[in-house]
């Protein structure tokens, strides 16, 4: 009955004109974001999180969330009309998406994806709910040991599921790490790597950081590449699927919303994984395999369920632990922090307001979203016509300028830039960015639970062990690091044995 009421008061909270307002600025702008291809969540949050500095902060992550989960609900519509995922997780929708697009069936592909999102958005919402505070009653028994092996265990599930070399992610955490220790120490308030630049007292900044990492590199690298810009040209209509296509549709988009949920749960799961699992299941699944790829509808109904449900899933470790678990999630974590609530254990009792009208806005922002996909689609499709040069220039303009109000500081600006120029250099060169956002958020956090840990012990590193659940974090942790070795050795013995 308590869940009950909190829930009734996370939805007056939501339902207040303010957090309705905002709640429907954020899914715009997500779906917006979602539908252009090249611009990703990530980018669209670190140039609004300035803007969020003048805003409360319930109605700050509600804006923010509704963004994150909105770009999941536009991804889908370049992925079906025009074979190109507005975003990452958007990627496995082309397969069958336009497929169906090119034999006249955009429509229901679009309705699908629009219906299926929102029923797994409802379906992991409740799961939140139940899950979110019984995490948050457990983390309420660890001490500054057990957060920092867990903070740890998040870098290294991070590192392990990171594209690419496990090297490079492993790099990118370290410069994350390094990065967090500029500005003054914590504890003692000695400057720290700032060679006597004021601006660099307060440290490096996040909005600085994440606006060049994700939204300057983003422009260097889309004006570089060569865009074949075609919209499948096909009268998108009949929008509501029929009767077969909800039979086939059901199991899908049910098995799907638990996958997406329970995989986004995990620290440093991509979005992009849940949808492959779902695809690749419902494939083995199907009565007909050989289908997939030609246009199915279950191709499309699962991935896009699936997308949805990490997104909400991904909030779990957020808010009842304080993990962020990607570069999203930690941007969400950084607007909160910003305005001095902490996310972790204690923020359903601090701040109630926010954690249970987040909730209710999700539900909120789901129903917006079905609401404005379906009849939008036209719209979408005139912007994607918008030649590429002209939006990328009124994104290089927003993140200048989000980069300068946050404190004013022209040289904030030089900041951007310099982190601009590397997240080029990362993209070309395969690095990810998600791994250094997360260690820089996760860095001064994890350095004050490593030196209150050892403050506890009268500096012997042992604490760390000699606690049960830190010493669990910690050996997983090593696992997960040192697995590739042993996979790998694995390998090179089957190589030889049939080569023999």
């Amino acid at each position: 009955m308590d869940i009950v009421k909190e829930v009734i008061f996370g939805f007056t909270v939501a339902l207040t004109p303010t957090n309705l307002l905002y709640c429907f600025f954020g899914v715009l702008i997500g779906t917006l974001i979602g539908v252009l291809p090249g611009v990703g969540p990530a980018a669209a949050l670190s140039l609004l999180l300035p803007v969020t500095f003048y805003v409360p902060p319930v109605s700050t992550i509600i804006l923010l969330a509704g963004i994150t989960y909105g770009a999941m609900y536009g991804g889908s519509t370049t992925s079906i009309l025009v074979n190109i995922p507005g975003e990452a997780a958007s990627v496995v929708t082309c397969l069958d998406g336009y497929q169906m697009a090119r034999k006249g069936r955009a429509g229901p592909a679009l309705g699908i994806s629009a219906f299926g999102s929102f029923i797994a958005g409802t379906i992991t919402i409740f799961m939140l709910i139940l899950l979110a505070p019984t995490l948050a009653s457990m983390a309420l028994k660890f001490g500054p040991p057990e957060y920092f092996s867990l903070m740890v265990l998040g870098l290294s599930i991070m590192v392990y599921l990171a594209k690419g070399s496990i090297i490079n992610a492993l790099i990118m955490v370290c410069f994350g790490l390094v990065l967090g220790t500029i500005g003054l120490d914590q504890m003692t308030g000695m400057p720290r790597f700032t060679y006597g630049i004021n601006t660099l007292m307060d440290g490096v900044g996040l909005v600085q950081v994440v606006i060049g990492l994700f939204g300057v590199s983003e422009v260097l690298i889309n004006v570089e590449r060569k865009f074949k810009q075609e919209v499948f040209e096909t009268r998108v209509k009949g929008l509501f699927p029929n009767r077969e296509d909800w039979k086939k549709s059901i199991g899908p988009i049910g098995r799907g919303s638990l996958i997406g949920f329970f995989l986004g749960v995990v620290p440093g799961m991509s979005v992009v994984i849940p949808t492959f699992v779902s695809y690749i299941i419902e494939k083995k699944l199907s009565k007909y395999p050989e289908k997939f790829g030609t246009g199915v509808i279950e191709g499309v109904a699962g991935p896009e369920a699936a997308n949805n449900a990490a997104s909400t899933g991904t909030l779990v470790p957020m808010l009842s632990l304080g993990i962020p678990t990607g570069a999203s999630t930690a941007l969400l974590l950084g607007a909160l922090m910003i305005h001095g609530i902490r996310p972790g254990p204690l923020l359903i009792q601090e701040a109630p307001d926010v954690f249970w009208g987040l909730i209710a806005s999700l539900y909120v922002g789901n129903a917006m979203l079905l609401v404005l996909n379906l009849p939008l689609i036209g719209l979408w499709v005139k912007i994607l016509k918008v030649p590429y040069h002209f939006l990328f220039s009124i994104i290089l303009l927003l993140c200048i300028v989000g980069s300068y109000i946050t404190n004013n500081n022209p040289y904030d600006v030089v900041i951007m830039a310099i982190f601009g120029l590397v997240g080029y250099l990362m993209k070309k060169m395969n690095y990810e960015a998600a791994p250094l956002v997360l260690s820089l958020v996760l860095g001064p956090m994890m350095e004050t639970a490593l030196r209150r840990s050892l403050v506890l012990s009268d500096g012997g590193f042992d604490v760390f062990f000699k606690r049960p659940i830190s010493a669990t974090f910690l050996i997983v942790a090593l696992l997960i690091l040192l697995s590739p070795l042993f996979l790998k050795k694995k390998v090179l013995k089957e190589e030889l044995k049939s080569s023999e």
